[in-house]
């Protein structure tokens, strides 16, 4: 069989009939292009396709990939601002003469103002690239940072509490930029699991390097000094990011439309969950405050915070070391159990030294939640608006946490229910999650979210209900009918004037010759 009919593969670059030909013994066969060091044709329609090993995904190896340390090392750098912007604004403000209360408003007005800008810029992240959106908003940012001490603390509470809502306004979106330039930078999910693991957990040592390096420079220098650093290193890191190469040729997905609704119900139900593990970490900080008031240690006050942050690091290097079994989804209701019984342990009021090694055990699992959340928005959100989706899982995660921790000081007075707070966010988170099982993904069918009129797949239609079915056979008949009268209607003009025509045998005198010979 092999002898009378074979079939060839075309040449890279070879165009003709002789690319697809079909022999026999005795035929003239067309002569076949060289193919250099290869196999024979007819083997290789016969030979499996070749398979190649599956990249390696250590930390080496995704860190020594190109780009990789400058993308994540200008990120943390240009987002220390966002952890040391609320205490140099409270040491600014009280080293001025201004009150505690007055300074706490600007912290959280900041806050506040850069997490509900979110999802704004990274839709038009999606829409313009990266270059044309962060590079105005860190312009702004650093110019309303370094214009406040030129305002001074003591001067009018409506000018410095307007600009520092617009710094907070125009922060730089890096973490949302960066989540977005990986898949172009580590092509390789495996890869890509891993830095982003360590992406998420490097940023809960901001949160301990940043009120350090505020207060340190506050200290030492003045706080006009901390805040002229702060505007610094968020033009340095933000430069750094914008500069390479996968940020200035990072464009949203093409030949997707931007018109497509990006939240879904599953898309919904992650972001309230990641509320959730947010209101847990909110409330874990005025737990904390309450330890410390309550042993008089008030170093505790920040041990806590950065015993959770130092555990949620080790868990990202937990889980970046090996592939876990399961899905997307599998793993992200699993870290949320785990969170969950993390906190268990410190409903009992633990004293401090076992508060303290207690604390690390939900924070293990925190980057782990955050990271697979990442994950899960990828399969959920629409393919030319990840970078808004990823926006969205920030507020959420953002808004959360600042419900838990101003909820959490109203009960400030409540040292048992303080403790009950982080336990309760958690289970919130799980519940939904677990509830939710069904809509997120990966099982999920690629539908408008995922497929593009261009490649051939049109929007899934909703099946119709009882009533929609009966409007639509309603509609169908009262339009056949329609269309079966204007027929009838132009057959009956048609006849009408073909009657009122003579034609050639008409006359009576016409058809005598016809009618003898038997015709008509």
């Amino acid at each position: 069989m092999a002898g009378r009919l074979r079939a060839t593969l075309p040449a890279p670059g070879v165009r003709g009939t002789c690319a697809i030909r079909a022999t026999t013994l005795n035929a003239r066969a067309c002569p076949a292009p060289a193919l250099p060091l290869m196999e024979s044709p007819a083997l290789l329609t016969l030979a499996e396709p070749p398979t190649t090993a599956r990249p390696l995904a250590t930390y080496g190896v995704v860190l020594g990939s190109r780009h990789v340390v400058r993308l994540l090392g200008g990120t943390l750098i240009g987002r220390l601002p966002n952890s040391m912007v609320p205490v140099g604004l409270v040491l600014w403000i009280t080293g001025g003469g201004g009150t505690l209360a007055f300074a706490g408003t600007l912290a959280a007005l900041y806050g506040l103002a850069s997490a509900l800008s979110q999802p704004v810029k990274g839709r038009l992240m999606d829409r313009y690239g990266q270059t044309r959106v962060s590079t105005p908003a860190v312009l702004l940012n650093a110019g309303c940072l370094a214009a406040l001490p030129l305002i001074r603390a003591c001067g009018h509470p409506a000018a410095v509490t307007g600009v520092v809502g617009l710094a907070g306004l125009v922060t730089p979106p890096l973490e949302a930029g960066l989540r977005a330039l990986w898949p172009t930078v580590l092509p390789d999910f495996g890869r890509r699991r891993v830095v982003q693991a360590l992406d998420t957990g490097s940023q809960g040592l901001l949160y301990i390097a940043g009120p350090l390096l505020a207060s340190w420079l506050a200290t030492t220098h003045g706080p006009d000094t901390a805040l002229a650093a702060t505007a610094a290193l968020g033009l340095v890191g933000t430069a750094v990011v914008l500069t390479a190469a996968p940020s200035q040729a990072w464009r949203p997905a093409s030949g997707v439309t931007e018109r497509g609704r990006l939240m879904s119900v599953g898309l919904v139900l992650l972001l309230t969950a990641m509320a959730g593990t947010g209101f847990a970490f909110g409330a874990m900080n005025v737990w904390a405050a309450g330890m410390a008031a309550t042993h008089g240690q008030a170093m505790l006050c920040g041990l806590l915070p950065a015993v959770f942050s130092t555990g949620s690091f080790l868990g990202s290097l937990i889980y970046a070391r090996r592939a876990w079994p399961g899905t997307t989804k599998s793993q992200l209701i699993t870290t949320s159990a785990l969170f969950l019984l993390g906190w268990s342990p410190l409903l009992a009021q633990p004293d401090p030294r076992t508060a303290l090694a207690l604390a690390a055990i939900p924070g293990l699992f925190f980057t782990l939640i955050i990271t697979n959340g990442f994950h899960t928005v990828d399969a959920l959100a629409s393919v030319s608006r990840t970078t808004e989706g990823y926006s969205w899982l920030i507020l959420s995660v953002g808004t959360g946490q600042a419900a838990g921790t101003a909820f959490a000081a109203t009960l400030a007075a409540h040292p048992d229910v303080l403790a009950a707070l982080p336990t309760g966010g958690a289970a919130t988170a799980l519940t939904i999650l677990v509830l939710a099982r069904r809509k997120l993904g990966p099982g999920r069918r690629l539908g408008r979210h995922r497929r593009t009129r261009q490649e051939g797949h049109p929007r899934r239609t909703p099946p119709p209900t009882r009533w929609r079915a009966v409007g639509t056979r309603s509609l169908l008949s009262a339009s056949t009918g329609c269309e079966r009268a204007l027929r009838a209607l132009a057959g009956h003009a048609r006849g009408n004037r073909r009657r009122r025509r003579r034609g050639p045998l008409d006359h009576p005198a016409a058809r005598l010759p016809y009618r003898a010979h038997g015709l008509l």
